[in-house]
């Protein structure tokens, strides 16, 4: 068992799993959330071979959006101090009717999926974080830097605003809090069937460095900012884009 710990939310796939492997073969136990039980099991089983460390990924299938169902990721953490938080779980969602009771449901389930599902995940092991030295990251997206997806830009954005307070509220604590902001980022989940040929081509085309980026690229950035190394950087965007969209 290791010393320190990890809980990466939307773990079994893309960027959570990335980032769950990445922290695995740092040491850490690391506790990967979603609500697919059997891609969760999988991607553990992998790293966990991987890294030579079998049990170093542990499960808990809970939709996040449900308060009722934390209790599963608190209990599974046996009452450790928890490190590091990666809030990963998201996504874009499709709106299904043009009513106004369609454009309602739409937006709060692009709201749920990926604010709600931060905000109770953290607010369910903020008691655990380690005091001194825990850290809270957030994946946001370039989407929340230039629009361009309605409510999933509008939703990722609130993450930010979200993070300034809550680095305040924990900095006493000296727990960092801290966002991560993917462009486009192949080998995941997130568009589906939706990406064509020509828009890979055009997104890579944005960047600076005329490349998409993977998975390993924002988890890379997150294993920083989980770092000793960043114990000084807090209530910040990290943008990891490309040169899609520069800083400001």
């Amino acid at each position: 068992m290791g010393e320190r710990v990890a809980v990466v939310s939307g773990g079994g796939t893309g960027i959570g799993a990335a980032v769950a492997r990445t922290l695995a073969g740092d040491g850490y136990d690391v506790l990967i959330v979603g609500r697919r039980a059997d891609v969760l099991s999988a991607t553990a089983e992998q790293i966990g071979a991987d890294c030579g460390r079998p049990a170093a990924v542990s499960t808990v299938t809970a939709d996040l959006t449900d308060p009722e169902q934390l209790d599963r990721v608190v209990a599974a953490l046996g009452g450790r101090t928890v490190d590091v938080v990666v809030n990963n779980a998201g996504g874009y969602l499709d709106r299904e009717s043009d009513t106004l009771a369609g454009a309602a449901a739409y937006w709060r389930a692009n709201l749920d999926a990926n604010v709600l599902t931060a905000v109770l995940l953290t607010e369910a092991l903020r008691p655990a974080l380690r005091r001194p030295g825990g850290r809270v990251i957030l994946l946001s997206s370039i989407a929340a830097q230039r629009g361009g997806a309605g409510p999933y830009s509008a939703a990722k954005a609130a993450l930010h605003g979200w993070a300034y307070d809550l680095a305040a509220q924990l900095g006493p604590e000296q727990i960092t809090v801290n966002v991560v902001s993917p462009g486009y980022v192949a080998e995941t989940e997130f568009f589906g069937d939706r990406m064509t040929p020509e828009g890979h081509t055009r997104r890579v085309a944005a960047t600076l460095v005329g490349r998409a980026g993977e998975p390993a690229d924002i988890a890379e950035a997150v294993r920083y900012l989980a770092s000793p190394a960043a114990g000084y950087v807090t209530g910040q965007v990290l943008g990891v884009n490309g040169g899609s969209v520069l800083g400001r």
